[in-house]
């Protein structure tokens, strides 16, 4: 068995990681596949008399209504009146926009929840805090899930704005009750969960996506309610395992708690030397101000960490991962596949980042978070230039088309050995107790807010600039190549008060 772990921390891990980090990954995914559907269904109820017309005009052309919308723009002017033609094109136009604020949405809620996070983990504790927020799951779920039967888009956007804000706690919940009650040798690797069972999470609702799976009309409000489940999971362990251990010593000053909690973690009760070192990190606490806000953006020795974290964050987001996920299909029709190879190669992308962060998990400990991370944005450089080269040549270098479905798996591959999982939990690592909560709080909406940022202005840009819009995902992803080589620190088998006393220095 690897030294530290032991049925009762995996048996923590699992409480504390599956229902938070499920509802982060499983949200991002899950409208990727069903998107037709739901505008269709929009559609249906923003415009039905546009809807009507367009049966009956289908009905004349012997066709159903459904391959009536895959006509192009011309033989609809011919086959409509003006009138219908119009009022179709402005309701596509409505249904396009409720569409786009339905997906954004979704991180317009993480940013409102990764703002509350500081103050729910404070007050509620880690695990108190992960167990209520499940209450903003059960809302979610129910408005997702009778949307349609309801016949209410609006019941829809706002499921998904709940879902969202739950998700934004659950980033910086999780990943801080994992690092809490984790030993120094296994920090980084337990960290790296969350991002396992996101990824996992994104496959999952991928392949519930499909249409011989809950991809249907009467599939996709199941699709988008099955998120209850992990969180059911969720209230029915977490309350078997106990608070965080720091969080009881130093915030709660309860010290009989707080050694009771190790020794059920470590198996054992001989836990005196990490009693001992979280009683040194109280004493110092003691002998610093609480960190507000202000303090955190004054005072050079906290202002240094936060701006790491932030930038780990950024690299994360702004390294085009998310648009090599929302994108995925659309690159590889782009590139030649038609939709039934698009969505196996979509399949393969996703299974790719599960391996990887895998492997990433295994490794974080023996290569370090700075190497891993600097590894993976290397990886994802390259592949970003490999993809742009193949996205720009193939329609007269046919091999080229394949090659464009290699960079973009490879390019998650990058992705997953370091930015995709150090970033979560290397705030927790970079600041003790007193300022934990309110790092972590603005470390996660820089994170969401990047996410929002780069789901809105990805397709404009790509509008304008084509395949060079990949150019921009390059240059910042030299920059931030650059700033880890130069400003990040590494943290890999130090103690929290070591790595916190660099920047007092």
């Amino acid at each position: 068995m690897v030294e530290g772990l032991n049925p009762r921390i995996g048996f923590a891990i699992a409480a504390g990681a599956l229902g938070s980090s499920f509802q982060h990954g499983y949200n991002t995914g899950v409208l990727n596949a069903p998107q037709e559907l739901i505008t269709g269904w929009v559609k249906s109820h923003v415009c039905p008399s546009v809807v009507s017309s367009m049966t009956e005009a289908a009905k004349e052309h012997a066709m159903e209504y459904k391959e009536m919308l895959n006509q192009n723009t011309t033989v609809l002017r011919d086959w409509l009146s003006a009138e219908t033609f119009a009022l179709n094109e402005a309701c596509d136009t409505n249904c396009t926009i409720i569409w786009s604020w339905t997906v954004a949405i979704f991180c317009i809620g993480g940013m409102m929840g990764g703002t509350l996070c500081g103050f729910v983990s404070s007050r509620l504790g880690r695990k108190g805090g992960l167990l209520l927020i499940n209450v903003l799951v059960a809302i979610g779920a129910t408005l997702m899930g009778l949307a349609k039967y309801a016949g209410s888009y609006q019941m829809l956007i706002a499921g998904r704005l709940v879902i969202g804000i739950n998700s934004g706690l659950n980033a910086g919940l999780a990943p801080m009750y994992l690092s809490e009650i984790s030993p120094t040798s296994l920090r980084g690797a337990l960290g790296t969960v969350y991002q396992l069972i996101i990824t996992l999470s994104i496959l999952l609702s991928q392949v519930l996506g499909m249409n011989n799976v809950l991809g249907t009309e009467d599939g996709w409000p199941w699709l988008l309610a099955i998120t209850a489940v992990p969180a059911l999971f969720q209230l029915a362990t977490l309350p078997f395992c106990p608070e965080s251990p720091k969080y009881l010593l130093l915030d709660k000053d309860d010290e009989m708690a707080a050694e009771s909690a190790l020794s059920w973690l470590r198996g054992t009760i001989e836990v005196h030397d990490e009693m001992d070192e979280m009683k040194k990190e109280q004493e110092a606490m003691k002998l610093v101000p609480k960190v507000t806000l202000k303090e955190m953006l004054t005072n050079g020795s906290l202002r240094r960490p936060l701006i790491i974290a932030m930038m780990m964050m950024l690299a994360q987001q702004l390294s085009g991962i998310n648009c090599a996920i929302f994108y995925s299909t659309k690159i590889f029709e782009t590139a030649g596949l038609n939709a039934q190879e698009s969505q196996s190669a979509t399949l393969g992308m996703g299974t790719m980042n599960v391996l990887m962060t895998f492997i990433s998990l295994i490794l974080i400990e023996k290569a370090g978070r700075k190497t891993l991370m600097l590894i993976g944005l290397c990886g994802m450089f390259l592949m970003t230039t490999l993809l742009l080269a193949a996205l720009l040549t193939f329609e007269t270098v046919p091999i080229m088309s394949y090659v464009a479905i290699v960079a973009v798996i490879l390019f998650v591959v990058g992705f997953a050995t370091g930015p995709g999982s150090i970033p979560w939990f290397f705030v927790t690592e970079l600041f003790a107790q007193s300022g934990r909560p309110t790092a972590t709080s603005i470390a996660v909406s820089v994170n969401w807010s990047a996410n929002f940022l780069v789901g809105l202005g990805f397709e404009p840009i790509r509008l304008l600039f084509g395949p060079w819009v990949f150019m921009v995902f390059m240059v910042i992803q030299v920059f931030f190549i650059a700033y880890v080589l130069l400003a990040v620190p590494e943290t890999k088998n130090r103690t929290i008060d070591e790595i916190t006393a660099q920047f007092r220095k």
